[in-house]
């Protein structure tokens, strides 16, 4: 692992799952809209404000934050979207459920007393939730956090304890993600405490909603009083492609909308 250093007890990980952003490999469902070029810089931005909201963190928490990326051999490209404290593991695995078990375990082993895992699509995503997560896992017992995604996935999952059923036969990138996790912790004896619903950013309608966010309209579903961190570049983004936040807000409804 690239970056890495003692751990001190009690310093939990929050690594972000993710890959290298370059245009024609980054958020593919967005480019017919985007280009690749611009779907491959808005993955950057998206990257930079989730990694600051981490870095953010970090003090008050005693954590520290990581990327779990791919491609290999891409680390210096990725290095210059991450804070310089960030440490970087590389997803070699093709299935996304290895991947997860094997970034949980390998973090838990280098000595974390508990590992977040978030994606790379969400960011808004308040730093309260991350907190809360932290939180949970410090309590004593053992649990699983969850944060579930609107789209029946979830954008974060928390463990103290490495759990590989968690990960096993979950149909990835399907509406029942989230409940099928549920049962796999059932499965494992595992109690679950579940976060404030959220959303990923991977096709039109999400990132209409992202806009309707930013420009003070709401989120289209009940956050649970939560509000979206500010997210600086994905912002900026938008500020130099009006013409594509434009076109957004006018072709698609944010979901949830009337």
């Amino acid at each position: 692992m690239k970056g890495s250093q003692t751990i001190s007890a009690r310093t939990a990980a929050i690594a972000i799952i993710c890959k290298t952003p370059s245009p024609g490999a980054s958020k593919t469902r967005l480019i017919s809209l985007l280009g690749a070029e611009r779907a491959a810089e808005l993955a950057g931005c998206f990257l930079r404000d989730i990694s600051v909201t981490i870095a953010e963190l970090a003090p008050a928490l005693n954590c520290r934050g990581y990327a779990v990326y791919a491609p290999e051999g891409s680390e210096e490209t990725l290095r210059s979207f991450l804070p310089s404290d960030f440490g970087l593991l590389c997803r070699r695995d093709a299935t996304l459920g290895v991947v997860l078990d094997g970034a949980s375990a390998h973090l838990l082993a280098s000595g974390h007393d508990c590992v977040v895992l978030v994606n790379a699509d969400s960011p808004t995503l308040p730093a309260s939730l991350l907190q809360e997560a932290i939180s949970l896992l410090r309590q004593p017992g053992h649990r699983v956090v969850l944060g579930p995604a609107i789209d029946g996935g979830y954008y974060l999952i928390g463990l103290k304890h490495p759990c590989k059923t968690l990960f096993t036969d979950i149909p990835w990138s399907t509406p029942v993600v989230y409940q099928t996790t549920l049962t796999r912790a059932a499965e494992a004896g595992l109690s679950v405490a579940s976060l404030a619903p959220w959303y990923d950013v991977d096709e039109a309608a999400t990132l209409a909603l992202l806009l309707a966010e930013l420009s003070g309209k709401g989120v289209g579903f009940d956050p649970g009083g939560l509000v979206g961190n500010e997210p600086t570049l994905t912002r900026a983004f938008f500020d130099r492609h009006s013409d594509v936040a434009r076109e957004i807000e006018v072709r698609y409804s944010p979901v949830g909308s009337p």
